[in-house]
């Protein structure tokens, strides 16, 4: 009696320890039981049901039912069966006569519950005990990790890389497992194991830590990590265009007279900005004051190009430009004029002071072009290789 007493002592203490409800290990270990008692029972018929949705109530043992006593820890095994006549399923069904030695007042139709002998329920008890309870920690401890991380979304940790799965990077944050999934990793990065990388923490979803190095946010938290101007809110990121692994601007704005916005983020010697850029590999950061006149932010956005007019009407802003600036202007494959769209939200056409009129739409063509031409080159390359003639071992000899 005591070695059983014990059992419900050491759920009791698990549930205090991991903040979980006694009751429900004490739900979950019945549940558990019976499910792993039917299966070797009922190993042959079951299989007829398992791909059944909802419990058939012809199913092998669908009237059996586990019952765990909380204070002495016994398990027992519980049949309902019903009060027949003549009896065809002796699993589901007993006599009246055999029913009125349970209980003098029973009649055909009713219902009785039978304690069942135990055989080797004991063993597949123990067993099952065991796994539901491991499981439970596990599953408290998880619980624990997200509820821990839940208030910390948007902010920045070391991870250390595990391993890769599916193209997923695994990284570990303390005691957790966070999930990197392709969208959200530089392209032209490789992470190796053991190595710490910084990430965002994106968001929760179903009980998983989502991180990222491709988010734009990633970049604000970075400086805010360099620039204490930033942090204490001197200093006012505005908006922020990227993409990732190539080229990021960013739009700063002071609200306090005499502290310059790009002088702070950029750092004495430039050793702020060369810190972020060094966590980002390869990718280049244009910091860009926010100006509240449109014409002036649009103009900044558009550096390291000088800009000689700007013009808005509507959502088109209209940038005139030297001539020799034009191609710094537009940016390698369009770039730098498209992320001066996504900084400021106005469309930016842009006109040499020749006449030449380079609109949205021109440089989506130039886009759209590249990417063609690369994709041909690469299948050109990919046929090449697979129409070259393969040579046998004799033939290289």
């Amino acid at each position: 009696m005591a070695m059983i007493s014990e059992f419900v002592a050491a759920i009791n203490q698990i549930a205090a320890e991991r903040g979980i409800e006694k009751e429900e290990i004490f739900e979950a270990l019945e549940s558990a039981i019976l499910v792993a008692y039917k299966k070797e029972k009922y190993a042959d018929l079951i299989k007829t049901y398992e791909e059944e949705e909802e419990e058939d109530e012809n199913a092998p043992g669908s009237n059996l039912s586990v019952e765990l006593d909380r204070e002495t820890g016994e398990f027992k095994l519980i049949a309902t069966k019903e009060v027949v006549e003549k009896v065809k399923d002796e699993e589901k069904e007993i006599s009246v006569s055999e029913a009125e030695m349970i209980s003098s007042t029973v009649e055909a139709g009713d219902s009785v519950q039978i304690e069942m002998p135990l055989e080797d329920f004991g063993r597949i008890a123990a067993q099952t005990a065991k796994q539901v309870i491991l499981q439970k920690i596990r599953e408290s401890e998880k619980d624990a990790v997200i509820s821990e991380y839940s208030d910390k979304i948007g902010e920045v940790f070391n991870a250390l890389m595990q391993r890769m799965q599916k193209g997923q990077v695994i990284f570990e944050i303390g005691k957790a497992t966070a999930y990197m999934p392709p969208e959200e990793q530089i392209s032209n990065e490789f992470y190796r194991f053991g190595d710490r990388y910084k990430v965002l923490l994106k968001e929760i979803v179903d009980s998983q830590m989502i991180v990222s190095r491709a988010d734009p946010k990633f970049l604000i938290e970075l400086f805010k990590l360099e620039v204490p101007e930033i942090e204490s809110g001197v200093l006012e990121v505005k908006s922020i265009a990227r993409e990732a692994g190539s080229r990021s601007k960013m739009a700063v704005y002071s609200n306090q007279e005499g502290v310059d916005p790009i002088g702070s983020c950029v750092g004495q010697r430039g050793i702020r900005i060369a810190n972020v850029m060094n966590e980002l590999g390869e990718e280049k950061i244009d910091i860009i004051e926010w100006d509240e006149d449109s014409e002036r932010f649009v103009a900044n956005a558009l550096s390291p190009a000088k800009v000689d007019n700007v013009e808005i009407d509507g959502e088109t802003a209209t940038v005139t430009v030297a001539d020799d600036q034009l191609s710094l202007a537009i940016g390698r494959d369009g770039q730098n004029v498209r992320l001066a769209w996504k900084l400021t939200g106005f469309k930016i056409d842009i006109v040499g002071s020749g006449g030449e009129v380079i609109k949205e739409e021109d440089l989506e063509e130039i886009k759209e072009g590249l990417e063609k031409e690369t994709n041909e080159t690469s299948e050109e390359i990919k046929k090449e290789k697979e129409e070259e003639p393969k040579t046998t071992d004799d033939e290289e000899k």
